[in-house]
């Protein structure tokens, strides 16, 4: 007589089959990033001709002419945007932990009232705040400058920060706060000495999706930089695409791989943090 398999049978049983889907969702993901690597080693006039992901020919040239084929070497629109990214996180981790903290731990009048408003922000597109932005940034005398990308996120301006950091801290003991308090700690000092340290999974998976939004942004850094001196790598690789002749493909996806590696790298070194943070506020 057949004996009927256990729990813990059926589970390895469909491990396998589970496994086996799950790789080839991923490569199913993965096929346009290989694409574009494959690309990326091909003679251009091969590219569209030849869709397979195996080159029959390389041609590492592309990586060479692309690198210098703008008015600067293309380090220098790297440089650009690492500058605006970095100093985005710096500004991000900064103003939105301490609204986070006042959110979180303060009791003020109309803190439930500021906090849904904060919310509300989330539901507001770009394209509905970019024509207001423009003008006041052009009013200051900003254009063509990185403050109007850099001066918002020392503003606490990404309302989805701020909310994750919310929920963080709203997980820590508060018994940690009266401690603190009893010793003589200040609300300053609390969010320095005990929040700060315990929220660095938070803080990583800010720092980690400020930067690659940052990075990866072409909208606002087309909007607000016209002048070639101040563009950064998204728009520098827009520079490729000519509407009026002959796309240099094989160069576009070359320098779209080497502005891919410092999210890989930035993305690699926080995955750890990011599992973490994204685990402990809400988001499961």
């Amino acid at each position: 007589m057949a004996t009927e398999l256990g729990p813990s049978r059926r589970r390895r049983s469909w491990r396998l089959p589970k496994h086996v889907l799950l790789i080839g969702f991923g490569l199913v993901m993965l096929y346009p990033l290989l694409w574009m690597v494959s690309s990326s080693v091909k003679p251009t006039e091969t590219i569209f001709r030849d869709p397979s992901i195996w080159p029959t020919e390389l041609d590492l040239g592309n990586y060479v002419e692309g690198w210098e084929a703008l008015s600067h070497p293309f380090h220098y629109y790297l440089w650009n945007s690492a500058v605006i990214a970095i100093l985005a996180v710096a500004g991000n981790l900064l103003s939105c932990s301490l609204a986070a903290y006042a959110f979180a731990r303060l009791k003020f009048r109309g803190r439930n009232l500021f906090f849904a408003a904060m919310l509300a922000t989330l539901m507001l597109p770009i394209h509905v705040l970019i024509v207001p932005q423009y003008v006041l940034f052009s009013q200051l005398d900003w254009i063509n400058t990185n403050l109007p990308l850099v001066v918002p996120k020392f503003l606490a301006h990404d309302a989805f920060f701020i909310f994750l950091m919310v929920q963080f801290i709203r997980g820590l003991p508060s018994e940690l706060d009266e401690a603190a308090r009893i010793d003589g700690c200040g609300h300053f000092r609390i969010y320095w000495r005990i929040i700060i340290p315990l929220s660095v999974p938070a803080l990583a998976t800010s720092a980690l999706f400020t930067f690659i939004w940052t990075w990866n942004d072409f909208f606002s850094q087309l909007i607000f930089l016209t002048d070639p001196e101040l563009w950064t790598m998204p728009v520098a690789l827009r520079s490729f695409m000519d509407g009026q002749g002959e796309t240099a493909w094989g160069e576009l996806f070359a320098m779209s791989i080497v502005g891919l590696m410092p999210i890989f790298g930035f993305f690699l070194a926080g995955q750890r943090y990011l599992t973490q943070g994204i685990a402990t506020t809400g988001f499961k």
